[in-house]
């Protein structure tokens, strides 16, 4: 017999209307997480392991845009998106359609058997559409972290040589081998070892994290100087099959990487024969404004990897490179049972065409306004919102505790927490946890946009009012 949940008072409002004609996108039928919401965690507690993480504590019904509806009635704003998953929105129209018509041919002949024009089709898209004017060649498959590895097979094979180097902050995956590409340890590492070998980390330019003192320029030149010291402390030139860099950190804490380092990267690869693989799988399918973060630099890396939106919630990952280091390894030497299966390229081939329409792509832009707008006037108030920052729709804030920029983790999964309860979904992120990241779909309504960011800024100075005591900023 199930037990009747406790009576709680109902939900306060998530914010108020700007107007008095103004419409609100959430709608609040019970306390948040609802009492079907919580029978249906309990069965996710006895039965799914412990170690699988979660956001919050919602059961999705349906979902539609950046709307979710859920098992109770209620209605919420998703700012995360998956986890970077849905630049298109839940359940575009043009995906869903794609599907349904998929779904009535065939679902999965398998790639490794026969074969199905899908596949090629987004290979084909990808290759016109990423970076360089030379010829491409793709390989799909499931995840990020399958992708990441292929793109290191690839690199090594092509070059003969084991040497990875990769950067603090980065998220490549949690297979074995992109955990030891992989920072922050405790989190997603401690116990899990022994690590593949040959992988190299260095330290990443974070303008926010510059030493005292120091002006943007010269910590620049710094950086770059210690890239090259590096070919001679770590590892040399001659043994470094790739560099894998996030042109925009997603796990790290949304850090874009500075254009003068991505350069540097290049100039480097280039002269010791290594492979640039930029790592998209957060930062690209059209999430800053262009189907890949790194174009707004110029920089033109050997091979790019997607994922995430990549297929608007299939899963879908590829690896895009120049043709001679695509076509590098034996007949037989990558593959996938599932990658790039006709339902799931179907997704792609639909997201693509929206993630490479300008009109769409400027949405990301319209984000980045309203997150930039929205904050800045809430940090005029709270002096430990300390960066806002990021790039088109891939955004987060950061909190410090002091003047001299110390991280503050402490008031993150309140904003987390507070925010789902009044109708708002975001995310933690950072090396210190210490950020609140944003990744809407770029369709999302301005209306829509306004009212959830509206909760958000409002859950901030709450806890602020609450916490600043623990802070120096208090005094």
């Amino acid at each position: 017999m199930t037990a009747t949940p406790p009576t709680r008072p109902a939900p306060e409002p998530a914010v108020e209307p700007a107007s008095p004609s103004a419409s609100r996108a959430i709608k609040l039928a019970t306390w948040l997480p609802g009492p079907e919401s919580v029978r249906l965690q309990n069965r996710r507690k006895q039965h799914v392991t412990a170690a699988l993480g979660q956001v919050v504590a919602l059961s999705v019904k349906s979902a539609q845009g950046s709307l979710i509806h859920d098992v109770d009635g209620n209605t919420i704003i998703d700012l995360i998106g998956g986890i970077g998953v849905l630049a298109v929105g839940h359940n575009h129209p043009d995906v869903v359609a794609a599907l349904v018509e998929q779904a009535q041919q065939a679902v999965n002949p398998g790639m490794l058997v026969v074969n199905h024009d899908g596949y090629a089709q987004v290979a084909e898209l990808l290759n016109a559409h990423a970076p360089g004017d030379f010829p491409k060649k793709t390989i799909l498959a499931n995840g990020g972290a399958e992708a990441v590895e292929n793109a290191v097979k690839i690199a090594r094979y092509y070059t003969g040589r084991a040497g990875i180097v990769v950067f603090e902050g980065s998220y490549h995956g949690r297979s074995n081998l992109t955990m030891g590409m992989t920072s922050k340890y405790g989190l997603f590492k401690k116990n899990m070892g022994p690590f593949a070998p040959e992988i190299y980390r260095l330290a990443l330019p974070n303008l926010f994290r510059m030493p005292p003192g120091m002006s943007e320029a010269a910590y620049l030149d710094w950086c770059d100087a210690q890239l090259e010291h590096a070919l001679v402390a770590y590892i040399d030139g001659p043994s470094i099959a790739a560099i894998v860099i996030e042109p925009v950190l997603g796990e790290g804490g949304i850090v874009p990487v500075p254009a003068q380092f991505l350069r540097k990267i290049r100039e480097i690869c280039t002269r010791v024969g290594a492979v640039m693989i930029a790592d998209e799988i957060q930062s690209g399918s059209g999430r800053t404004g262009k189907l890949f973060a790194i174009e707004h630099s110029g920089v033109i890396p050997d091979m790019v990897i997607a994922a995430k939106s990549l297929g608007a919630g299939l899963p879908i990952s590829a690896v895009t490179g120049r043709a001679e280091i695509m076509d590098a390894p034996h007949l037989g030497a990558v593959g996938s049972t599932y990658g790039g299966g006709p339902l799931a390229a179907a997704a792609a081939v639909a997201s693509l065409k929206l993630l490479t329409d300008p009109e769409f792509l400027a949405g990301a832009g319209r984000i980045e306004e309203a997150v930039r707008r929205v904050f800045g006037a809430v940090q005029q108030d709270v002096p430990a919102l300390g960066d806002i920052r990021g790039l088109g729709g891939m955004m987060a804030i950061e909190f410090i505790k002091d003047e001299a920029r110390t991280p503050w983790p402490d008031p993150v999964l309140e904003v987390v927490q507070r925010s789902f309860r009044r109708g708002v979904i975001v995310m933690r992120a950072g090396l210190y946890t210490n950020a609140v990241r944003f990744l809407p779909a770029l369709n999302i309504p301005q209306e829509q946009l306004e009212e959830a960011l509206g909760v958000v800024a409002g859950v901030v100075r709450e806890v602020w009012d609450e916490k600043k005591s623990e802070t120096s900023f208090s005094s």
